[in-house]
């Protein structure tokens, strides 16, 4: 990956756009539809229960680097291959956002992070059982369409912010497989793949970011940009589009993985300039569940 000096930061979850952007012509819209696939479980502990679900990692609950591959498969499904480790202290640019490892480039003043010094799979216990997260499994799951509304929260016109922010991240509670029952009583258990596209503007800044929990692994081109894997309180990272090997005008395509695996909460916040249209292959929809 080239890395290029980004000209958008992160402060709190709040992005900075350059001063001077030239207004674009047509004005930009005030909000993002991006409709994705939820998938609903029910945890390890009752009947059919996903053995992922509600389960604590070994060396405790924390962000886990490293179990998903670097590149999506042949369908866009991220791979479960192990060997990850807990963050200790996350990789971060300049500015003090966290960012991937990959991204990370001294040269530019960023800050080393770093890594337990054993292995484990952050709650994840196979490759088999991660692959029916993100994939409709009769007996297994149920999914559904699911819409989030980003909306405009700043920028200028020709490079806009783009927000979407849930302090309580439920969309089905109540619905598919049902509330996991206590109290509180939610739809805890559930994941959320989400494919878009966007398009490149080199040296103009384009970032985007995650704030919240647990899950998220991002790619753009089919390539992590985001992994804050494990079962965890709020995590952020983020992504500076101008460090990747991109080429200016280049129709781009990114996939977010979300999953809510563990009781109490569920926050959920993307903030991005990139322009997220909706991709031409969506990944399917199966209601079917024995």
């Amino acid at each position: 990956m080239k890395r290029k000096q980004a000209l958008f930061a992160i402060v709190g979850m709040g992005l900075l756009a350059p001063s001077g952007a030239a207004l674009a012509a047509d004005p930009p819209p005030s909000t993002l539809e991006l409709t994705g696939v939820v998938r609903d479980f029910i945890e390890r502990s009752k009947a059919n229960g996903h053995t992922d679900m509600e389960r604590r990692p070994v060396n405790g609950f924390g962000q886990y680097m490293g179990n998903v591959g670097p590149m999506l498969d042949s369908q866009r499904k991220p791979v479960f291959v192990g060997g990850g480790r807990k963050v200790l202290s996350q990789w971060k640019n300049s500015s003090g956002q966290a960012i991937h490892p990959s991204l990370y480039d001294p040269s530019k003043g960023d800050q080393a992070g770093s890594l337990s010094s054993y292995t484990d799979s952050g709650a994840i216990t196979s490759a088999d059982s991660f692959a029916q997260w993100y994939r409709d499994v009769p007996g297994i799951n149920l999914s559904q369409p699911l819409t989030l509304t980003l909306t405009r929260s700043g920028g200028t016109d020709e490079m806009p912010i783009y927000t979407y922010q849930n302090t309580a991240f439920f969309p089905i509670d109540g619905q598919m497989l049902g509330n996991s029952g206590g109290t509180p009583d939610h739809n805890f258990h559930f994941t959320l793949e989400l494919r878009t596209q966007f398009t490149y503007r080199e040296g103009m800044g384009q970032v985007f970011s995650f704030y919240g929990d647990d899950d998220v692994w991002v790619f753009i081109n089919g390539e992590m940009v985001i992994d804050i894997g494990g079962v965890h309180g709020k995590v952020s990272q983020m992504v500076e589009l101008d460090r990747l090997d991109l080429t200016d005008g280049q129709v781009c395509t990114l996939d977010f993985f979300f999953a809510e695996r563990h009781r109490t909460e569920s926050n959920f916040r993307i903030d991005t300039t990139l322009r997220l249209e909706p991709d031409p292959v969506m990944p399917t929809v199966s209601a079917l569940y024995d």
